[in-house]
């Protein structure tokens, strides 16, 4: 007889993980009483052997009554079934917790279930639908439905979902699917189906655990090629029921036994048949021990289970699957006699990192061996050792590559910044950064930049020199290229003044540079660029000439809008009286100033209304004047003006006056006279 047995047979991480505590607190007398609420597993025997060695089996009512006897002296310890229990029976035995010193909980709540009642509590409302593909009854569905809030169903098979579905109002409400931990994974994937068909925006959680799934599928491939199959598990055990359903149905000659003593006879006839034994997650090691050796003679179990478990060596480099994760490490299931741990400190420098964020149960991880602990059975591992090593590589690649990297400038030192590129730390001289000689490094400092690695010292592990320059003059080349293929004379651009020389100004049009004359910067004639814009002001330029040979841009800043002369034009013609500002002398007139910008000519023979030498006998520099356009010539832009004009309109508007006067009073004498004339004729 040829007898083989599945390697993912037995506890699983979770049954194991709370079978060890509470092994450990029945070794320690310092722990006190020991209770647990219902069945730590589903295994009638294991849970007989725990009750012969004094642990009781309580339910949530007792819970209240044993805190108080913890006052009385004594540790007492509640222990959480791996299934979990109802929110509101774990926030009660907290609250106890808190009460009470000696009363203590452990919660051995599997991590793969704890995951579950997490996605009910974030995922679920009023506005959402929850279906979770379980047995009903099972205290682990019952303990997940309790962290749902909103509407909730329970379904068994695909074809209770899809009636669900079609009788369910989802309108205006999402619905959420999970599954039990220990389902069959092909109804779940026949379930994925019919979601797909019906719903338009789910939420979809793979949730079976990932030990349930490779037992289920070892146990589907390897007892299709037995003659037999023996599946070992508690008759309550869910997970066991499905490896029974599933073997079942791939070979007919199937039997689920609890231990040795319920193997049919026939089992262990020889007759050079070939059997398979699996076994649910819930089975001790020694009930597995007992079936295998009981039909296997040739080897032990002890030597099997040798074998079928790798050993772990310090400097290895091995892959796990993550299997239960808390806020300060990682647990990896190897595939070895250990198990393996990753600190916080040993995945990232990151200390407000949640480790919750960064894996999930059932990620593939690779990490570097520091410490094997058979007496413990713990391998304490490093994912950073294996991730410096993986990004130093491909630090190596990119110089040889001429790859371009991105990281964060973390800190500035003599000489340059040091960037941190996946956990490596890259030199950048002060000369390679792109910021101005002697000019602040520090601004660097925090932000994400672009660099090339240009040197690497083979003297020394993971140093190396990089340069941030090298990228941003290849990137202003290429953009300066693309940019003159596209210019034209005429077209506008917000640029950025870039630097300044006596005559004019640099303008950086976003990959290439054009220079304003100081003629095109203002209307007015100025000493300095600096008298109209600034080193990094945005200005609006357009583009006069090009010279696509020598690579020369003319650009253009004052516009019609600017021009003063138009502005004043907008408001004033010939005929116009205004104030103005003598501005300079000649011996021929004097210039004023009518609108800022604009000036006007008052000839000698416009300044009084006599004959004068020279405008410095009535005039002098800042003197407000006012003056008539007397003409505007657009062409030369030319104004005329004249003071004398609105002396001579003054003088002829008093003489009018005076004649009117005069006019008026003797009207009124001869008025006054007229009764007198009339008499004498």
């Amino acid at each position: 007889m040829s007898v083989q047995l599945a390697e993912n047979a037995g506890f699983c991480f979770g049954v194991r993980r709370a079978t060890d505590r509470v092994e450990a607190m029945l070794a320690d007398p310092a722990s006190g009483r020991v209770c647990i609420l219902g069945h730590l597993i589903h295994n009638r025997l294991y849970n007989e052997s725990l009750e012969r060695r004094g642990v009781c089996h309580v339910t949530v009512e007792d819970t209240a009554r044993l805190a108080a006897e913890s006052d009385m002296g004594g540790e007492v310890t509640v222990v959480i079934r791996t299934h979990g229990i109802p929110k509101e029976e774990e926030e009660h035995l907290l609250a106890l917790e808190r009460v009470h010193p000696h009363f203590h909980v452990a919660d051995m709540t599997c991590p793969f279930v704890r995951k579950i009642h997490t996605i009910a509590d974030e995922n679920t409302g009023e506005d959402s639908v929850f279906f979770l593909l379980g047995s009903e009854n099972h205290p682990e569905v019952q303990g997940i439905l309790s962290h749902v809030s909103g509407e909730k169903h329970v379904f068994t098979r695909s074809e209770e979902l899809a009636k669900l579905l079609s009788e369910a109002d989802l309108v205006g409400k999402t619905p959420v699917f999970a599954a039990q931990t220990t389902q069959n994974l092909s109804e779940w994937e026949k379930t994925q189906k019919i979601i797909k068909k019906v719903c338009t925006n789910p939420k979809k959680f793979a949730t079976i655990c990932n030990v349930t799934q490779k037992r289920q599928t070892e146990a589907v491939s390897l007892a299709g090629k037995a003659d037999r199959t023996v599946v070992i598990g508690g008759r309550d055990s869910s997970n066991t029921g499905k490896l029974y359903e599933l073997c079942r149905a791939v070979c007919k000659d199937t039997v689920w036994i609890e231990s040795k003593k319920d193997l049919p006879p026939h089992f262990l006839e020889d007759g050079h048949l070939h059997t398979f034994i699996t076994a649910g997650a819930s089975t001790p090691d020694d009930i597995i021990k007992e079936v295998f050796e009981t039909m296997n003679q040739e080897i032990s179990f002890e030597q099997m289970l040798e074998e079928s478990l790798k050993t772990l060596h310090t400097g290895e480099t091995v892959r796990g699957i993550v299997t239960a994760i808390t806020s300060g490490e990682i647990y990896l299931d190897l595939g070895a006699k250990v198990t393996g741990v990753i600190a916080h400190d040993q995945i990232t420098d990151d200390a407000n990192a949640k480790l919750a964020e960064l894996f999930h149960v059932g990620d593939e991880v690779d990490a570097f061996v520091m410490r094997v602990s058979d007496k413990d059975g713990m391998a304490m591992l490093s994912k950073k050792r294996i991730d410096a090593d993986k990004n130093w590589a491909a630090v190596i690649a990119a110089k040889e590559n001429g790859d371009i990297l991105e990281g964060k400038v973390v800190k500035a030192i003599k000489g340059g910044v040091m960037i941190s590129y996946n956990g490596c730390q890259i030199f950048v001289p002060a000369s390679h950064t792109g910021i101005a000689r002697d000019g602040d490094l520090s601004v660097l400092v925090g932000t994400e930049q672009r660099f090339k690695i240009i040197e690497i010292d083979d003297r020394r592990r993971n140093s190396a020199k990089g340069s941030i320059r090298v990228v941003l003059n290849a990137e202003r080349k290429a953009r300066s290229a693309a940019l003159w293929e596209t210019l034209e004379v005429g077209q506008r651009f917000t640029g950025t003044v870039k630097n300044m020389t006596t005559y004019g100004a640099f303008v950086d049009l976003g990959g290439v540079d054009g220079m304003v004359h100081n003629t095109e910067l203002s209307w007015k004639r100025i000493k300095h660029p600096s008298d109209v814009v600034s080193v990094g002001q945005e200005i609006e330029v357009y583009i006069k000439e090009l010279d696509r040979e020598a690579k020369r841009i003319s650009l253009g800043y004052k516009t019609e809008e600017m021009d003063p002369w138009y502005q004043f034009r907008k408001v004033h013609g010939e005929g116009d009286e205004l104030d103005a500002k003598i501005v300079s002398m000649m011996p021929f007139g004097a210039f004023a100033e009518v609108f800022p910008g604009v000036d006007g000519l008052i000839h000698i023979s416009h300044i009084a209304l006599e004959k004068i030498a020279k405008p410095e006998d009535v005039l002098s520099l800042g003197q407000i004047v006012r003056v008539k356009i007397t003409e505007v010539d657009d062409e030369k832009r030319k104004l005329s003006l004249s003071i004398k004009a609105l002396l001579l309109a003054e003088k002829q508007a008093e003489e009018d006056a005076a004649r009117a006067a005069e006019e008026a009073e003797q009207a009124a004498i001869d008025a006054e006279m007229a009764p007198y004339i009339v008499k004498s004729i």
